[in-house]
């Protein structure tokens, strides 16, 4: 079963961008790729930092299907 998480993007480095849950904070932040989630969200690229989302915590413990709140 998935369950959903609210997630804040934190911020853009490269093409990848650092992500925050209830699991993991700053200090070990989800490193998710930035075209990813602006295919996913239609957020533009410099709008995503500071975002907050919901995703779906797959049963490989892996965050998908992000949508905006």
């Amino acid at each position: 079963m998935s369950e959903r998480v609210n997630v804040k993007v934190l911020l853009l480095f490269g093409d990848q961008a650092e992500l925050t849950t209830s699991d993991r904070d700053h200090t070990d932040p989800e490193r998710v790729p930035v075209e990813r989630l602006v295919a996913e969200t239609g957020i533009p690229r410099e709008r995503l930092a500071g975002a907050e989302l919901v995703a779906i915590v797959g049963d490989d413990g892996e965050l998908k299907g992000f949508e905006r709140v």
